[in-house]
C-alpha cells in the first residue's frame, strides 16, 4: 500500500479529523509531502475536507476498484490488489507477476482495458469506470488435467456474487458464461502454465459487466449488466469483494474435495441442460442434447451414436442466446 492509499485508510478509520502534522508524522514525511499526496487523492476524485485547525477528514471515495476502496470489504484472505487505471489486459499483467512469483489470490484489477480479450482471442468490451475486469493468480497443486473444471468453479462463485446483488437466477453456459434471463452479465477465461505433471500457476481472468447500461449495438441483444438487472447502480468495490470471497470459499473447497462435490450445484444452474448443441472442439465438431457434466467438468452429450465427453470447445446452439462473438459481451 503507498503513501496515498495509507492516508485514505487512516482517514477512513480516523473517529475525527486527522492533523497534516500526525499523518507526516505516521509517513515519516513532511506536511508538504502530505499536502501533495492530499491534492492527488483528491484529484483522483476523493472528498477529503481540510481545516487547520482541525485536521484532514474523508467525506467521500470515488467508484474505484484500488486496494484502499477494497479493503474495508474484502474478507478473506487474498488481499494483494494491483489496481491499474489502464492496461491493455489484466491478464497480462497477472501473468507478469506470476512468473515473477507473486504470491497466489493475488488480484490484479484494471478501470478499463485497451485489449481485454475473453476465450479463443475475442475482444471483451471494457468502457472505462463501470465493470469489473480483473485476474487472479492461482497456484494449484494440482495435475494440469484436473485444471479444466476450475473454470466451472469459477462461474459457480461468479454466480454467487451476481445472485447476492440481483436477486435474480443466475444460469451457466458451459464452460464459462454467467447468464441472466439468457443475455451474459460476466465471462471466465483461464490461461494455465504448466509442465507435463505440474502446475506453475494460473491465472483466472473474470470481466462482469456491472454498470454498464448501454452496449454496442452488436452486444445489446446479448448482454446484460448487475445494474440493468438491479434496476440501480451497483457499488463496484462491494460486489468485487463479494466476488474475491465467494471464489476464495469455492477455489478452497474444489482442492479439498474437486469437481465432484459441486457437480449438482453447477448442474442446477446449467442453462444448456436438455438442449441440442453443436460444440467445436479441438479435436473437431460434434452434436447432441446435453446431459450435463461430469465430475471433471467435461461437458456430456447425448449423441446420434451414444454418449460424448468433451473437455474442452465452444458450444453454440439454435434456441439459446449463445453467441459466437458473445465474449466480447
Amino acid at each position: 500500500m503507498g503513501p496515498a492509499e495509507q492516508i485514505v485508510d487512516w482517514l477512513r478509520e480516523a473517529p475525527a479529523p486527522v492533523s497534516g502534522q500526525e499523518l507526516a508524522r505516521r509517513l515519516g514525511c513532511s506536511r508538504a509531502a502530505v499536502w501533495k499526496h492530499i491534492a492527488a487523492l483528491r484529484r483522483a476524485g476523493y472528498e477529503i475536507r481540510g481545516r487547520r485547525s482541525s485536521g484532514y477528514l474523508l467525506a467521500a471515495v470515488p467508484d474505484r476498484l484500488g486496494s484502499a476502496e477494497l479493503a474495508p470489504h474484502l474478507r478473506g484472505s487474498w488481499r494483494r490488489i494491483e489496481w491499474r487505471a489502464v492496461l491493455d489486459s489484466t491478464q497480462n499483467l497477472a501473468r507478469d507477476l506470476a512468473r515473477r512469483g507473486a504470491p497466489e489470490g493475488t488480484v490484479v484489477v484494471a478501470e478499463s482495458q485497451t485489449a481485454g480479450r475473453g476465450r479463443l482471442g475475442r475482444q471483451w468490451h471494457s468502457p472505462p469506470g463501470c465493470n469489473l475486469y480483473c485476474s487472479i493468480v492461482l497456484r494449484p497443486p494440482l495435475a494440469p488435467a484436473a485444471v479444466p473444471a476450475l473454470a466451472l468453479v469459477v462461474g459457480l462463485a461468479v454466480a454467487d456474487a451476481v445472485q447476492e446483488v440481483t436477486g435474480g437466477r443466475a444460469t451457466l453456459k458451459w464452460p464459462n458464461d454467467v447468464l441472466l434471463a439468457g443475455r451474459k452479465v460476466a465471462g471466465i477465461l483461464t490461461e494455465l502454465d504448466a509442465e507435463v505433471e505440474r502446475v506453475h500457476h494460473v491465472i483466472v481472468g473474470i470481466g462482469v459487466n456491472v454498470n454498464t447500461d448501454d452496449f454496442p449495438p452488436e452486444l445489446a441483444a446479448k448482454a446484460t449488466s448487475l445494474r440493468l438487472a438491479a434496476g440501480r447502480p451497483v457499488a463496484r468495490a462491494l460486489f468485487t469483494a463479494g466476488l474475491l470471497a465467494a471464489l476464495e470459499a469455492r477455489y478452497r473447497r474444489f482442492l479439498a474435495d474437486g469437481f465432484a462435490a459441486m457437480r449438482s450445484e453447477w448442474e442446477a444452474c446449467a442453462a444448456l441442460t436438455g438442449k441440442e448443441v453443436r460444440v467445436t472442439a479441438p479435436e473437431g465438431e460434434v452434436a447432441g442434447r446435453v446431459l450435463g457434466v461430469d465430475d471433471d467438468g467435461a461437458l456430456r452429450l447425448a449423441g446420434p451414436h451414444g454418449e460424448l465427453r468433451v473437455v474442452a470447445g465452444e458450444v453454440s446452439t439454435r434456441d439459446f442466446v449463445s453467441g459466437r462473438d458473445g465474449e466480447r459481451a
